[in-house]
């Protein structure tokens, strides 16, 4: 699978709290240009326009190269992760869903930043409590680059940074309440996606510039090594545009935003298959890279 150009990333040197952004290529991260020295990623994205120019013609230099470098979260940490659900053909055939004759508007759901949003490498944490069936997703993810509100389709793309792989854990145990107060209570989505780790996001940020088409990429996801999802973002019902137009009029983007697309079939819970600890899931997606976490106990 093409590995992409380069991203930018958050990293961190031997055991030091400081957070700095560079840019991660072949396996190395190298020190980024002087502008973004003392800044991290969430400072960059809100200088975006400014910034962007700087490392379109950026290439690395050995010299460069930091030792002992170790990734981070990409972002600590974005305003709101928006996440479209049932976004992909092949997923919703999988869930035994009917082909819509015709697509309405793409309805989303939320994690909070701090508690879900994990880096690469890092553990997952299974839930606390007894019977939990959680589940992984993988999900090519939109950074926003400029805010706005009320955008149109053609408006979309200029408020795009970039993309980064993600990972939309999901309790499936918690998905439905067992004793809701009525109809409109029956559905838990806090606790079916917004537990504590449910959101790794990495290994950096792909500009989009070096995506030419992001609804042409290869997605998959192996769990200790076992191919589990092997799709293409061209299973996508809602393109990126549509989806990035209507969160706007729900709410205003902001520079560092997330927007999850949507996770294409290959889920476990079809086959009755969850997560467990010890567990390793890879995500690849073509020229945006690879997320890798392993699954603990809480």
């Amino acid at each position: 699978m093409k590995a992409p150009e380069w991203s930018l990333v958050q990293y961190q040197v031997d055991d030091s709290e400081k957070v700095a952004v560079g840019v991660y290529s072949e396996g190395t991260v190298f020190q980024g240009p002087p502008e973004v020295e003392g800044l991290v990623m969430m400072d960059v994205l809100g200088r975006w326009d400014a910034l962007a120019p700087l490392f379109r013609d950026w290439k690395p230099s050995p010299s460069d190269a930091v030792a002992s470098a170790r990734l981070t979260a990409p972002l600590t940490y974005p305003g709101k992760i928006l996440c479209a659900g049932a976004n992909y053909w092949d997923h919703i055939a999988e869930m035994g869903l009917e082909r819509p004759a015709e697509l309405g508007d793409p309805w989303f759901f939320l994690k909070p930043p701090t508690t879900t949003v994990r880096g690469p490498g890092d553990p997952v944490p299974l839930p606390g409590y007894p019977g939990a069936r959680v589940d992984w997703e993988a999900e090519l993810a939109v950074v926003i680059g400029r805010g706005g509100r009320g955008l149109t389709y053609e408006q979309a793309w200029d408020h795009v940074a970039g993309y980064l792989v993600a990972n939309d854990i999901s309790a499936r145990d918690r998905l439905k309440s067992a004793q809701p107060v009525g109809e409109p209570f029956t559905y838990d989505w806090v606790g079916h996606k917004g537990q504590d780790g449910f959101c790794p996001l990495g290994p950096g940020l792909v500009p989009a510039w070096q995506i030419p088409d992001p609804h042409d990429l290869r997605i998959q996801l192996s769990v200790n090594g076992v191919l589990k999802q092997d799709s293409s973002t061209a299973q996508m019902m809602v393109r990126i545009p549509e989806l990035i137009a209507t969160a706007s009029r729900i709410t205003r983007l902001e520079p560092g935003d997330v927007i999850l697309t949507g996770t294409p079939a290959g889920c476990g819970v079809p086959r009755g298959e969850f997560l467990a600890p010890g567990d390793e899931i890879v995500i690849d997606i073509e020229r945006i890279g690879r997320l890798e976490n392993t699954v603990v106990a809480s």
